[in-house]
C-alpha cells in the first residue's frame, strides 16, 4: 500500500502540473499524500524532509537562477540577444532554417541566458523565417526545444546551464567534466533533430502543408541593437572566466581555490555547509563569470537603457525576483522527488535501481534511474538532482572501482536528465507551446518522437566510451 501511495502522488502531481497548477503549492501537498500510510508522521515529513530537501536545493544552486537570471535579463533587454540571433539567421538564410533556428538557440544557450528566457527571444525569429520558408509552425515548437533543452544545455562542454553543474555538486568534477563524450552527443543530438525534423518537413510540404494559421508581423529592424559582435564579448566572457576560475584541466598555472576556504565556518555547525571546496567551486566559478559577464552586458547595451525605453535597474530588479519563481520551482520538484524516494515503500524500486547497476555498470543505472527522475518531475534539473542525491555516492563508488573516470559519470548522467523530460506536464514545455501559440495536440507529435530518439543518446554515449576509452 506504501508504494500505492507514491504511486497516486506522482500521478496526482503530473495531472495537476498539467492542469496549470503551481508546482510550488501542489508538491508539498502530494508529498504529505505519499506518507499517510508509512511509519512517518505527516507534519514532520513536511516541515523536516520537505522543506530541508527544498532548503538544501535553494541554498546550492540558487546563486546560479541569480546571477544567471540576471545576466539572462540584460542580454534580452539590452538588445545583444536579438543582434546574435538576427546575425545567425542571415547568414544561414531561409533554406537552413532549422538549422538556423537550432544554432541560433544553441548559441544563446551555451551562452549562459535561460532557457526560458532563449525561448522568448528566439521566437519571433525563428516563426519568420518559418514563415518565408513556408515550413508548418508546428514543426517550431520541437526545433526550438532541440535548440535550447538539449546539446547546448547538457552535452557541449563547459555550457553554464544548471544541468552541467549539478554532477559536479556530487563528483567534484568541473562543467567541462568529458569533452569527447560531450561533442559526441553533440553530433549525435544535431544529427537527429536535423534529420526528424527536415523529414518531417518535406512530408509535409509533400502533402501541401505551409506554415498556415496567422502570419506573424515581421520583426522591425531594430537601429539600438548593439553590433553582433559586441553583443558576443558577455557570451565570451562567461566561457572563458569560468574555464579559468575552473580550471577543468587542472592546469598548474591556472587558478585554483583554496581549498582551506570553508575551515573558518567549522565552528559555527552550520547544517548544510558544503564538506570540501572541490564540492562548490564550480558554482563560485560560473557566478563570478556571470557577475563579471552581467556587468559586461550592461555597459555594451547601455544605449537601449539611456534611451528611456528601457530601465536599468527595473531589468536588474526583475532578472533577480523571476530567479526566486524559478529556483522554487525546481527546488519544489526536487524536495517532492527527495520525499518519494525517502519512503519505505520506495526501496523496492531502488533495490532494482542498484541491481542494475551491478549488473550493467553505474553509468547503465545512472541513465535509466536519471530518465526516471526526469519523468517523475517534468524537469532536467529536478530529476536529475534526485538521482544523484539517492545513488549518486554508490554511482561514484562504483565507477570509481570499475576504472571509470568520474568526469565520464559527469557528461553521462548529465545527458540522460534530457532523455523523457518533455512529459505532457513538464513546465517548460507548457511555456513554449504557450509561447508559440500551439497546442499539446497540435505540436506534441514531433516532441514525443525527438523524445524517443533523445532517450537513446546516453546509451550510444556509453557505447562510444566502452570503443574508444575517450571522456
Amino acid at each position: 500500500m506504501e508504494t500505492f501511495c507514491i504511486g497516486v502522488s506522482i500521478v496526482g502531481l503530473m495531472m495537476f502540473a498539467y492542469r496549470g497548477w503551481s508546482i510550488i503549492l501542489i508538491a508539498p501537498f502530494f508529498a504529505v499524500l505519499s506518507a499517510i500510510l508509512s511509519e512517518f508522521g505527516i507534519m514532520p515529513i513536511y516541515s523536516e524532509l520537505y522543506m530541508t530537501r527544498l532548503a538544501e536545493y535553494t541554498k546550492t544552486y540558487y546563486p546560479v537562477f541569480l546571477f544567471g537570471a540576471v545576466f539572462a535579463r540584460l542580454m534580452e533587454k539590452g538588445g545583444l540577444a536579438s543582434a546574435i540571433a538576427g546575425k545567425i539567421m542571415s547568414i544561414l538564410g531561409e533554406k537552413q532554417a532549422i538549422l538556423a533556428v537550432i544554432l541560433g538557440c544553441a548559441a544563446l544557450t551555451y551562452g549562459g541566458l535561460s532557457v526560458f528566457v532563449v525561448a522568448f527571444v528566439m521566437y519571433p525569429f525563428g516563426a519568420e523565417i518559418f514563415r518565408k520558408a513556408n515550413i508548418p509552425k508546428k514543426l517550431l515548437p520541437a526545433t526550438l526545444w532541440m535548440g535550447i533543452f538539449s546539446f547546448a544545455m547538457v552535452a557541449m562542454p563547459g555550457t553554464p546551464q544548471i544541468q552541467n553543474i549539478i554532477p559536479s555538486s556530487y563528483f567534484g568534477t568541473s562543467t567541462w567534466a568529458g569533452v569527447g563524450i560531450g561533442l559526441f552527443a553533440t553530433i549525435i543530438f544535431l544529427a537527429i533533430s536535423l534529420g526528424w525534423l527536415t523529414f518531417r518537413t518535406r512530408l509535409l510540404q509533400g502533402k501541401g502543408e505551409g506554415y498556415g494559421g496567422q502570419v506573424e508581423q515581421k520583426q522591425r529592424k531594430d537601429r539600438r541593437l548593439p553590433p553582433w559582435h559586441l553583443a558576443l564579448v558577455p557570451l565570451l566572457m562567461v566561457i572563458v572566466i569560468n574555464v579559468i576560475l575552473s580550471n577543468p584541466f587542472h592546469w598548474d598555472w591556472g587558478f585554483h581555490w583554496n581549498e582551506a576556504s570553508l575551515e573558518a565556518f567549522l565552528p559555527f555547525n552550520l547544517s548544510l555547509l558544503a564538506v570540501s571546496v572541490g564540492k562548490i567551486q564550480a558554482i563560485w566559478s560560473i557566478s563570478v563569470a556571470l557577475i563579471l559577464s552581467s556587468i559586461a552586458a550592461a555597459y555594451i547595451g547601455r544605449k537601449r537603457y539611456q534611451s528611456g525605453s528601457e530601465n536599468l535597474l527595473g531589468t536588474i530588479n526583475y532578472g533577480a525576483v523571476s530567479s526566486c519563481a524559478a529556483v522554487l520551482n525546481v527546488a519544489s520538484g526536487f524536495a517532492f522527488g527527495s520525499v518519494m524516494v525517502s519512503m519505505p515503500g520506495f526501496l523496492p524500486i531502488k533495490e532494482i535501481l542498484i541491481s542494475i547497476g551491478d549488473a550493467a555498470g553505474p553509468l547503465v543505472s545512472a541513465v535509466l534511474t536519471t530518465n526516471i527522475m526526469g519523468g517523475i518531475t517534468g524537469s532536467a534539473s529536478g530529476g536529475l538532482t534526485i538521482a544523484l542525491s539517492m545513488l549518486g555516492e554508490t554511482w561514484a563508488s562504483m565507477a570509481t572501482a570499475q576504472g571509470i573516470p568520474l568526469e565520464t559519470l559527469h557528461r553521462i548522467v548529465a545527458i540522460a536528465s534530457i532523455g523523457i523530460d518533455p512529459v505532457p506536464h513538464c513546465g517548460a514545455l507548457v511555456t513554449l507551446l504557450a509561447i508559440c501559440g500551439l497546442t499539446h495536440k497540435e505540436a506534441y507529435y514531433d516532441i514525443i518522437v525527438l523524445m524517443g530518439l533523445k532517450f537513446l543518446v546516453p546509451f550510444l554515449c556509453i557505447l562510444f566510451y566502452m570503443l574508444t576509452g575517450i571522456a
